[in-house]
C-alpha cells in the first residue's frame, strides 16, 4: 500500500513524500486518514526536531509522520485484533499512549502513523493501551477535534473543591455553582462554553468575558443564552473593558460571595490576577492557557489561600476517558465544537501551515489529507468563490450554518475537491 505523508527529518525539515508502507503484521491495523487538525505541538516538534522530547534521535535517517489530531476509517485488521475492530469502522486516536512509560506518540515518534498522511499503519501498542477509539458520528472533522476537545474536558474534571475538616479533594467543578471563563471567546474558550452548558455536571451561572465586542457577539450567536437556559445554566457574556468596575459587577452576579470556579483562557498576567480576585470561599482558579514564556508569573493572594481555601490547578491535555467522553457526546449530537475551525486545507498545505502556525490568525486549521487545497479561511470562501466554483458552494454551505464548518460542507469538499 502506497501512502502520501508529511514526514519530519529534523529542525524545520518537513517533506511531503509518497512511499510504500510495509506489509501489515498480525498485531497491526491498516487505516485511511481523512482529516487532521493541526496543533501547536506539531509546530513545536517541527521547530525542535530531534531536540523535542517525543521525536526520536535518529529522525534524520528514519523520518516520522506528523499530526496527532486525526480521524479516519479502518481498512484492514491484523489477526490479533479482529475480534475488536473491523474494516470500515471510523476511529480517532488518543496520542498520549504512555506505553511502558515511554513518551512515544503517534504524530511525533513513529514512521508509519501520523495524522498528515493518506494511509497509516497503527502499531500494536495503540490497541494495547486502548487508545484506538471508535467514533460513530457522521463528520470526520469532529473526530479530529476529539483530542483538543478532550483537553477542555480534562480541565473541568481537574478542577476540585474541598470540605472543611476533610482531607480529600472533591474532583470537578462546583455543580450548580458560579463559574467565570475569562478571555473565553477564542477557539478553546468556545469549546469550553459548548461543553459546560451541555455536559452532565453543570454550574448554575457562567460569565464569559473578553474585551472584544465582535468576538463576544460571535460567541453569543453560536452558544446562546437561550440554549444555555434550556440546560438550566444562566449564561452571561461580558465585555470587561466597557463595563465600569467589571470585577465588582461580576461579584454582584454571585451575590457578592465570589466565584466557585474561574477558568483563565489567556496567559496574561492581569487576567490571572483578576481571576484570583474573583474567587470566593474554596474557589478554584483553573489556568488553562499554556504560556510560551517559561518564566511567566502572576501574583496570588496567599491570605485567601490560607483563610478562604482558594487554590489553583492547571492541566496540559486530557486523558483517554476525556477523549471517549468527547467522542460519545459528539456522536450523540450533544457536543458540536465546529466553531473551533477557522481554516481548511489539503495535505499540500500542511508544511507551510505547520511552520507558520503561530502567525496565522484564527482557530483550528483543518486538513483533509486526500485532497489538494491551499489553506483557506472560512471567511474568505465567498471572495474566492468569485473565481472558484468549489469555494463558492462551500461559502454557501458555511453561510447557511452561521459561518461554521459542517458535515454537509465536509461531504461536498470530499466529493468535489481535487485529489492530492
Amino acid at each position: 500500500m502506497k501512502t502520501k505523508a508529511i514526514r519530519l527529518y529534523g529542525k524545520n525539515d518537513l517533506r511531503l513524500e509518497e512511499f510504500d508502507l510495509p506489509a501489515l503484521k498480525e498485531d497491526e491495523i491498516l487505516a485511511r486518514v481523512v482529516s487532521d487538525s493541526i496543533c501547536m505541538s506539531s509546530y513545536k516538534a517541527a521547530q525542535q526536531g530531534a531536540d523535542h522530547k517525543r521525536v526520536p534521535n535518529d529522525v534524520a535517517t528514519d523520518p516520522v509522520m506528523i499530526g496527532h489530531e486525526f480521524c479516519g476509517e479502518i481498512v484492514e485488521v491484523g489477526k490479533k485484533w479482529q475480534d475488536r475492530f473491523r474494516g470500515g469502522m471510523k476511529f480517532s486516536i488518543q496520542p498520549a499512549l504512555n506505553y511502558k512509560g515511554s513518551l512515544d506518540a503517534p504524530g511525533y515518534s513513529y514512521r508509519y502513523i501520523g495524522g498528515n498522511a493518506t494511509y497509516i499503519i497503527i502499531p500494536n501498542e495503540v490497541m494495547e493501551m486502548n487508545c484506538l477509539l471508535e467514533y460513530t458520528g457522521e463528520a470526520f472533522f469532529l473526530g479530529s477535534l476529539a483530542e483538543p476537545m478532550s483537553c477542555v474536558i480534562g480541565a473541568f474534571h481537574a478542577s476540585y473543591h474541598t470540605r472543611n475538616g476533610v482531607y480529600a479533594h472533591e474532583m470537578g467543578i462546583k455543580e450548580g455553582g458560579d463559574m467565570a471563563i475569562l478571555a473565553g471567546v477564542g477557539p478553546m474558550g468556545l469549546a469550553a462554553i459548548n461543553y459546560i452548558i451541555h455536559c452532565p455536571r453543570r454550574p448554575g451561572l457562567v460569565v464569559v468575558t473578553d474585551i472584544d465586542d465582535t468576538r463576544l457577539k460571535r460567541a453569543a450567536s453560536l452558544y446562546t443564552v437561550e440554549e444555555a437556559a434550556r440546560n438550566r445554566v444562566k449564561l452571561i457574556y461580558l465585555n470587561t473593558k466597557d463595563t465600569p468596575d467589571a470585577e465588582a459587577y461580576m461579584k454582584n452576579l454571585t451575590g457578592g460571595k465570589g466565584f466557585d470556579d474561574v477558568l483563565v483562557f489567556a496567559p496574561v498576567k492581569q487576567v490571572v490576577e483578576q481571576a484570583d480576585r474573583l474567587l470566593g470561599q474554596d474557589g478554584c482558579l483553573n489556568f488553562f492557557a499554556g504560556p510560551s514564556d517559561t518564566a511567566f508569573k502572576a501574583e496570588l493572594n496567599f491570605y485567601n489561600v490560607h483563610y478562604a481555601f482558594t487554590h489553583i490547578v492547571g492541566t496540559s491535555g486530557g486523558n483517554t476517558g476525556d477523549m471517549i467522553e468527547a467522542l460519545d457526546m459528539m456522536s450523540a449530537g450533544t457536543l458540536n465544537p465546529s466553531a473551533m475551525i477557522t481554516h481548511i486545507g489539503g495535505l499540500n498545505a500542511v508544511i507551510d501551515t505547520t511552520q507558520n502556525l503561530p502567525h496565522i490568525p484564527g482557530g483550528k486549521k483543518l486538513i483533509y489529507t486526500h485532497i489538494n487545497l491551499p489553506l483557506t479561511a472560512l471567511d474568505e470562501l465567498e471572495k474566492k468563490g468569485k473565481t472558484d466554483p468549489l469555494a463558492a458552494q462551500l461559502a454557501v454551505l458555511v453561510k447557511t450554518n452561521n459561518g461554521v464548518w459542517s458535515a454537509e460542507a465536509e461531504r461536498y469538499l470530499l466529493e468535489n475537491a481535487p485529489r492530492i
